[in-house]
This record gives structure tokens, sequence and C-alpha cells, in this order.
């Protein structure tokens, strides 16, 4: 009898120990999805802490909503934008990409998110239109960004009192650079886990005075996992 209940004790606590590990990885497991250009994909990892975005952006892939629209905006040293979906069939004429699903979502600020190089976040309209700032519906950006001194750092924070950098986003800003002015205005809810350098490539491509690449970099966007 005390055998019995000695094994049966062991294995409540074997079972409890692998399900809080289950459990642990499924709350840290993130959506990831890929995005297919003619330069090459990009896989990027969608953070759980902004669910709104994360499921607006799985329920828009889910519909094939980016499928054949295009990065319409381009500054080599700042971002790509797309997610436009009048780009689709947009001309070379068009020069104003302003469309939507006809919704915006609800901005989703955390100070531990923030605009680092090859972070993904929402395009929106500015604050005169937007005071709340929330985010366009499709519309999404990929940082490129440069790296900071300390000072230009410090600067921000000084100019921006939403804007308070720690010493994990100064290490980060220092080395890999970003966007840092952009942090707190626009909401950031994911980021590139394998195909920075498609992001460099994109960013350098020629453009016009409008910032639209002169060629259609048209996307394909999948749910990877």
């Amino acid at each position: 009898m005390k055998t019995y209940s000695y094994f049966f004790i062991v294995f409540t606590i074997i079972f409890l120990f692998i399900f809080s590990l289950l459990l642990s990885q499924n709350e840290s497991t993130y959506r990831i999805i890929l995005i297919e250009t003619d330069f090459g994909n990009i896989k990027i990892k969608l953070y759980n802490e902004t669910p709104l975005h994360r499921n607006n952006f799985i329920k828009l892939i889910s519909e094939n909503f980016y499928n054949g629209t295009f990065f319409h905006r381009v500054i080599n040293g700042f971002m790509i934008q797309g997610g436009d979906p009048t780009s689709k069939n947009a001309g070379k004429e068009v020069k104003s990409f302003n469309g939507s699903p006809g919704y915006t979502i609800p901005a989703e600020f955390n100070r531990d998110l923030f605009h680092k190089n090859g972070a993904i976040a929402a395009a929106r309209q500015g604050d005169n239109l937007n005071p709340l700032r929330e985010s366009s519906g499709s519309q999404f950006y990929i940082v490129q960004g440069r790296p900071y001194t300390n000072k230009e750092l410090d600067n921000m924070e000084q100019n921006n009192l939403h804007i308070k950098f720690t010493e994990e986003q100064r290490r980060i800003y220092t080395i890999l650079g970003g966007t840092p002015h952009l942090d707190y205005s626009y909401t950031v809810f994911g980021e590139v886990i394998e195909g920075i350098d498609i992001v460099d490539k994109i960013a350098s491509t020629k453009t016009d005075k409008y910032d639209r690449p002169i060629i259609d970099i048209k996307m394909i966007i999948k749910i990877f996992k």
C-alpha cells in the first residue's frame, strides 16, 4: 500500500511538471509569417503582447488580403512600407496610397516593444486627424533605420516625455540601429527573424520622388507557423 502511494505521488509530480512545461511552451509560442517577394523572403515573428494587431494581421493573411500588393513607400535608411489594398492594380501614375480595409485598430503601445532594426509596425494617419494614434487596418512598415549615439537618444528623451529608453534599448539602438523617434507613437507588433538582408535590398531599390519604387515589389504573405 505504501509502495502504491509512493509511485502515485511520483507520477503526479512528474505529470504536473510536464504539464506546466507544455503550458509554458504554449504561452511562449509566437505566430510566424512569411513575406515572399522577388527579392527574397522575409520571416517575421508576431508579438503576443499586441494581440489586436497580431490577430488582425493573421486574419487578413488568411483571407489572402495582401497577396498582390506591393511595397509602395520605400526610404533607404528608414523603412519599407506596404499593405495598401489599392496598390494591387495601381498604375505608375498613382503616387498616393491611403487604402485600408475600412477600419482602424486601437494603439497597443508597449515599452518593451520598440523600433529596432527589423521591427514591424503599423502605419497610421497623423495626430491631427488621429489623436488616439489608432493603427491602419492593414498598412505596415518594416524598420531599417540607422545606429544612434547615446547623446542623440538623450536629446530624444528630453524633447519627448513619452520616450524613456532602457539600457537594453540603448544598446540595440547604438549597435543595430532603428528609428527610436517613432517609439510610443506607432504600434510595434513584430520583428524580422530571417531576411533582414532582403529588407535592405528592398530599401536600396531605386524610387521616384514620391518614394515609390520604380519597379513594383509585390508580395505574397503566408502563415508559416
